[in-house]
This record gives C-alpha cells, structure tokens and sequence, in this order.
C-alpha cells in the first residue's frame, strides 16, 4: 500500500520560487568585481537574476548542468575539465581575462565565451577578437524577457557538476541531482547545522566554485535569509567591514580565512556586532581559534565536516543538552570535533590493516579508515573515472571511503586523526598528524603549522613539523618541541621544526602538503 501524497519534484527552481514569493524583500548583496557593491533582491532576483548567483538558478532551474570550475588550476587542468564535462558555454568575471585568452583556443566543445559584466567593461574590440564567439552577459539579459515559467521534470535529473581537486592525477567529476541538491539544504539549514532563518545575514568565504559554495547559496533563498557575497575581498580588513556594514551574523570558510580576520580584528582592537556563528570547514580548525572566537569575540565555532563528495556536508559539531551543563574545557572538547553526522549521512570506521573491513566501536579510542553513505553522496564519478569508488559490507551495502582515518566517541561525534595520504607511519604504529598541529597552533608565536612524514632509517617516518611564525614574533625549535611535553605520548613528539616564510596553500585554502613532502623530501632528521 503506498501512501496518498502529492508526487511534486524536488527542484532547485523551487527554492527561487519560495524566496520569491515568502521573502520577496530580502536581499543579496555582493561586491562586484567592478569595484561596487551591488543589491538585488529575491524577488528581482526571480525574474532577471545577477551574475553568479541567478546562474545557480538559471542553469539548473532550465534542467540544465551548472559546472563551476576552480580558476586557480593550472591552464592545462581547465582545459581538461572544461573538455571532460564537455562545456557548451563558459561564463567568467573579467579578472580572468587572461586566462580566457590562455584557454579559449584549446577547448573542443566551449562555443561561447561569456564576460559577466556589462558593455563598458568588455574588453576593447582588438582583445575581444582574439576570443571567437565572446558575448557580453548583460547585453544578453537586456535582449531576453524578464518572465519565465521554470520548467519541471524529473527531480533525478542532473543539476551541478564539480570537480574534486585531486593532489595527483586529473581532477574528477562530481554530479549532483535536483534531489540530491534540495535534500541536502533542507538538512543543512536545520538548527544542528547551519541554523539559519529569515533573521539571518549570511556571508559564505567559502569560494561560490567550491562544492556549490557548500550549498548555502541554496540555504539562504530557502529560509529567507539576507546572503552576502565578498567577490575578491577575502582580506581581513574588507571581510570585517562587510561582517559590519551588512550585519552578517552567520558565515563560512576555512581556517586560513579566518586567521586574516582574527589577526586584523585582534590588531585593530575591534568586536563583532552582529555575528554569531562561525562555519569552518574544509581542513580542521585549531582549537585555539575556537578558544579565541569564542572568548574573545562571543562568536560561536560551528566545526563541520564533508567532501565535494558529499555535497559536502556530512557532520557538524552541534551541542547535545547534556553539553551545555560542562565546563569550558568540556565544550571546547566537543566544538573541536568535527562533529556529528547529520540526519541523512550514515558513517562508520573499519580498520585500516583488517583486509575483512570490520567496523570498529564508537569509543572514541580506536580510529580506522572512515566510510560514508547517504542520499547526497556519490555512487560513482562522473563518465565512471576511476571504476566503481564503492566499497561493499558483508550486508551488500555500498559505502564510499573517504580517505580520512578517524575515531568516533560513545555519543557520535566524529573526530579526523589524519587523512590516509597524509598519515605518519613509526615503527608500524600511526601517529596523528592533526593533533600535532593544533598543539603547535597553541603557541602564541605560531601562525600556521603542518605535519609531515619525513624518512627516518629506522622507524621509516618520523614526524616534521613545518611552521610560519606570527610577524614581529620569535620562538625556537627547542621551545616548540618543549610546548609539547604532557600534552601528548612522548613519542609522538615531532623530530624536528623547520621554518618557513609560507605553507602553500590550495585554492580553498587547504595546506597542500604533497608540496611540502616534495619540498622536505631530503630534510635530514636530527636524531637520524
């Protein structure tokens, strides 16, 4: 017997819809690459929409594929990309000027090439020659009907494509659905995520190219909320006049984003008035940044988890009631988890040396290999790269490895130990690199620090510790390898501390740490 209900898709045009007709008024604001700030509100925004955010709608809302490509790739990597998703129409800002021009006479399928902006910032007429086929986005709108009937159909049907910034090889595809896409906000908007509402102003730092500006560019029109857009102004000082003069109170991104904000908030003596919530994801945030929005900011730390796999979303370090009764310590204890899995995500771990793949206990000791499943997970990249990602249990059921090794506590919440290609290797017994991190990020003289697995004759991989100090400040390699002692097992401790003027970071912010292994490939350990 099935149930009586209407059988209406589930379509990323009906979020448009509802922000239209229930939060017609409230706006999305977003710096311009022309150097102002532009508004627009959702009701406008239904009819005739605004560069990248009406292309998230407009694209997909037509049963279209919407593909955002990463600009900081290599030239040869776009065109790959480009070529792999078989991309008809590519639209960019004019900052990438110059990159179109690398790209545009290699790609075998792009036939138009379209600048977001309008006719007075169009490249001069001997420049827009040397791209076939160049079109000017808001001559295009000018030319087109401001009404239009979204089309409906099946809600499996392919919404979004991105693809996975792989540390070798080519990137591969990830195909979202309408299902998969409006399932996905409608979890992450809940109060254990991102918690937002009509209320709210959210800014997401997080770039719009990274998993679909990890969908609040979808959360924000279904709940109501004002959304902010940065453009290029991810520095601390324009961030922070943003958070103020649009009285932002959620946003998003990863550590390193935030380092520039706090550095320029803590420099200048300011506070927060409005904000409330703080996002991070993508890489583990330190500790002693949760310590630090939250004392001395009353900015509370949402530590997330999740993969361009995932859509990304897959946990989130929200409070349970018994939380709120520990002391300081206690909580901060639970916000630097990366949390527990929302509802829709289904997770476990199996040993990383047990060919049977057992699941391990949920008892916050032992740690494996993590495996995921759920409605907005991948069962396979797109055109089938790389075979079937899939691993089977003994029940049949297909889980996806996501390359993290992790634990997970008697109550659910999940913590990272490392990543199974960054892992530390000593005399066969695993050492956490990401906790060797954060007690580093803890000293007061240390702005940003990396772990990596240097050789050693005897114990195969010993623990590197690469750091950037904080400006005007000073400590030396035998006081950080002292600030670990009692903090952890002692041979844990790392070999060495190497200093470095930067740790290179990926185009989301993420430390690329294949680059430092090739870097430090040769460093000679003390003690080797």
């Amino acid at each position: 017997m099935f149930g009586h209900m209407m059988q209406l898709p589930l379509l990323i045009s009906s979020l448009i819809v509802h922000a239209e007709r229930h939060h017609g008024d409230q706006l999305v604001v977003s710096r311009r690459v022309e150097g102002d700030i532009h508004r627009i509100s959702y009701r406008e925004l239904a009819w005739n929409t605004h560069r990248h955010m009406e292309l998230y709608y407009g694209v997909s809302g037509s049963g279209r594929v919407l593909h955002t490509v990463n600009p900081r790739l290599h030239p040869d990597q776009i065109v790959y990309i480009a070529d792999h998703a078989e991309d008809q129409v590519l639209f960019f800002d004019m900052t990438f000027w110059p990159l179109i021009q690398a790209v545009a006479g290699r790609t075998k399928t792009v036939r138009h090439w379209v600048a977001m902006t309008d006719r007075a910032h169009m490249p001069a007429a001997e420049q827009a020659a040397k791209v076939p086929g160049l079109l000017c986005y808001e001559e295009l709108l000018e030319q087109a009907s401001d009404r239009y009937a979204w089309p409906v159909f099946d809600e499996n049907t392919a919404s979004s494509l991105c693809y996975t910034s792989g540390t070798t090889g080519n990137p591969k595809g990830v195909l979202y659905s309408h299902r998969s896409t409006v399932l996905h906000t409608m979890v992450a908007a809940l109060p254990d995520c991102f918690g937002c509402s009509a209320a709210d102003a959210i800014l997401p730092v997080v770039p719009m190219f990274h998993v679909n500006s990890w969908g609040i560019v979808y959360m924000a029109p279904m709940t109501g909320a004002k959304l902010v857009l940065p453009g290029l102004g991810l520095d601390g000082k324009s961030l922070y006049e943003l958070f103020e003069s649009e009285g932002v109170t959620i946003s998003a991104g990863v550590p390193t984003v935030w380092q520039g904000l706090l550095a320029h908030v803590e420099a200048h003596g300011l506070k927060f008035s409005t904000m409330r919530k703080s996002a991070i994801g993508g890489s583990a945030c330190p500790p002693a940044m949760i310590r630090k929005f939250r004392d001395d900011y009353g900015v509370r730390v949402l530590h997330a988890w999740g993969m361009t796999e995932m859509s990304p979303i897959g946990t989130a370090a929200a409070f349970k009631a018994q939380h709120h009764a520990l002391d300081d310590e206690g909580q901060l204890a639970v916000m630097s988890t990366q949390g527990r899995a929302v509802y829709g995500v289904d997770m476990k771990i199996v040993g990383q040396d047990d060919a049977s793949g057992a699941e391990l206990p949920w008892d916050g000791q032992a740690s494996g290999d993590l495996l995921v499943r759920g409605p907005w997970i991948i069962d396979t990249y797109f055109k089938g790269e790389g075979g079937n990602p899939l691993v089977q249990d003994a029940d049949g059921n297909g889980w996806f490895p996501t390359g993290d090794v992790a634990k997970i506590t008697p109550e659910g919440y999940m913590v990272i130990t490392d990543h199974s290609k960054d892992v530390i290797k000593s005399g066969g017994e695993w050492i956490g690199s990401i906790d060797l991190e954060n007690i580093a990020m803890a000293h007061p003289a240390v702005a940003m620090a990396a772990c990596i697995a240097a050789h050693h004759p005897k114990w195969d991989e010993r623990p590197l510790l690469v750091v950037v100090k904080k400006p005007g400040m000073d400590v030396t390699r035998e006081e950080l390898l002292a600030f670990y002692e009692g903090k952890i097992a002692k041979w844990w401790t790392p070999d060495d501390v190497v200093f470095v003027d930067a740790i290179p970071l990926g185009a989301t912010g993420k430390m690329q740490k294949n680059k430092l292994r090739e870097q430090f490939k040769a460093h000679c350990l003390p003690r080797s």
